[in-house]
């Protein structure tokens, strides 16, 4: 057998199903999958709530669950710990605030905020003291620009990416007319220099910094591009922003369980995120902040004298310092950190849910879900490239296909009038994706609970409703 042969039977082996099992079987994370529920593909069809048998399995077919990048699965767990809170709440009432019980691991309501924050940090790169879980991203992106955001007569502007997800255009226009100001003049929007290529460049970013530096008071970017799915370099555009003696922020809702982070390291001022999403909290769960620990010291000395003691922000009774929380007293003192950024009690209930999801993660690290992310998403992008000559393909990726420029996510552009078909057939087949309006969706492998397999099965159901519906539509 020639060397050419040989490598031409590896090729076709590394395209067939048989190779997508033996990667599942090499994988060092697989058993993270059995504590989440999946979704059968009979559940997604039916039209009523069933309960799943009381192993946790349920005995029809599982979908192709590849929506991560917009809600994560179910953690199993997730009901046995509300269970818990639930059971705590009823046997204590109020005095649950205060009174833990020996057979859970549920911390009393008081401090399971705390207990999330810490358990946060590690998939954020940043000290506990620097991140709180709290409120909603849009609630916690008004609160932090109310601390940031100062805008004067020279420096007012917002720089953000011109395809922003829609919720952050709301936020900071916003922020610009309450503070009296013009958004047509104070919003600069970010856009790629080449109509034809969607992505935008590190170089480019630096660019418009440089341009607006003198006249700007805040840049606010995402991690992650959500329509896109490309991973800006948060490190290096940073520290740019910090040359030119300016404040940056960061929406990480598609960053945040999805690629590796070191927020205090790379000298980040604020950010925002999701924990619904690569979390996995539930839909709408409470969000995360993080903001750098220069702002979040409390000078007390300065504070007996009423001098100003810490940065300003909009304050609330939550972030007030525990040891005089219930003195009552008029006067604030805030938490050290970003706790001291809270404003109103949080939901026990739903922090519940997000400390269930973090049990998961902290069965690992951010560096071994990374790495299968990567693993996961690059061949999911190498059975999509591969195409014949008898069975073009009818779509092309525009997420950049440097895996240091993207997470879990690859945005696929379809042919035009091809994708309300396709994902008709998608459905039909079990599969479940999201979509960007007119042509677009977004695939995501989530390392905790994806396969190669599900990655190989999409791609062929895929494949084939592409080359179904662009036939259809020659009829």
């Amino acid at each position: 057998m020639t060397e050419s042969t040989t490598q031409l039977k590896r090729d076709s082996y590394a395209l067939t199903r048989e190779h997508a099992v033996d990667l599942d079987k090499k994988d060092p994370l697989r058993h993270l999958r059995s504590e989440f529920f999946i979704p059968t593909k009979a559940d997604l069809k039916r039209k009523t709530l069933v309960k799943y048998a009381q192993n946790g399995e349920a005995a029809d077919e599982p979908s192709i669950y590849l929506c991560g990048n917009s809600l994560g699965l179910q953690p199993r767990r997730v009901a046995h710990r509300i269970n818990d809170h639930l059971a705590a709440w009823a046997s204590k009432g109020v005095f649950g605030h205060f009174r833990g019980h020996e057979d859970t691991s549920a911390p009393p309501f008081l401090y399971i905020d705390n207990v999330a924050a810490g358990k946060l940090a590690p998939l954020v790169g940043a000290k506990h003291s620097e991140v709180a879980a709290m409120e909603t991203l849009t609630a916690n992106l008004h609160l932090l620009m109310a601390s940031f955001y100062r805008p004067t007569k020279e420096k007012y502007k917002i720089i953000l990416e011109g395809k922003a997800f829609p919720s952050d255009h709301y936020a900071i226009e916003s922020q610009i007319i309450h503070h009296g100001l013009d958004p047509k003049e104070a919003m600069i929007l970010i856009e790629p220099p080449d109509p034809s290529i969607i992505t935008i460049s590190t170089s480019h970013i630096i660019s418009i910094i440089d341009e607006h530096a003198a006249s700007t008071g805040l840049v606010l970017l995402p991690g992650i591009q959500y329509f896109t799915g490309q991973w800006l370099d948060i490190k290096t555009i940073t520290k740019h922003a910090h040359s030119k003696g300016l404040i940056i922020g960061w929406d990480l809702a598609h960053a945040v369980g999805n690629v590796v982070l070191h927020l205090h390291d790379w000298d980040v001022d604020f950010a925002v995120w999701v924990n619904y999403k690569y979390v996995n909290s539930g839909p709408g769960c409470i969000a995360g902040l993080f903001v750098h620990e220069r702002y979040g010291k409390v000078d007390m000395d300065a504070l007996s004298k009423g001098e100003k003691a810490f940065h300003a922000r909009l304050s609330g009774w939550w972030g007030g310092n525990m040891d005089v929380r219930f003195d009552m007293g008029p006067q604030f003192v805030p938490i050290p950190g970003a706790a001291g950024y809270q404003v109103g009690n949080p939901s026990a209930l739903a922090l519940t849910s997000l400390l269930a999801s973090l049990e998961i993660f902290a069965e690992t690290d951010m560096a071994a879900i990374r790495a299968k992310s990567v693993a996961l998403t690059g061949y999911l992008e190498e059975l999509l490239l591969s195409s014949s000559e008898t069975s073009p393909n009818h779509y092309r990726i525009i997420t950049p296909s440097n895996p240091d420029e993207r997470g879990a996510q690859l945005s696929v552009l379809i042919e035009q009038r091809l994708l309300d078909g396709v994902l008709a057939n998608l459905e039909d087949n079990g599969v479940v994706v999201d979509e960007r309006k007119p042509d677009i969706i977004r695939v995501a492998p989530v390392a905790l609970y994806n396969s190669f397999t599900d990655v190989w099965d999409f791609v062929k159901i895929f494949k084939e409703a592409c080359q179904k519906v662009a036939a259809d539509s020659m009829k």
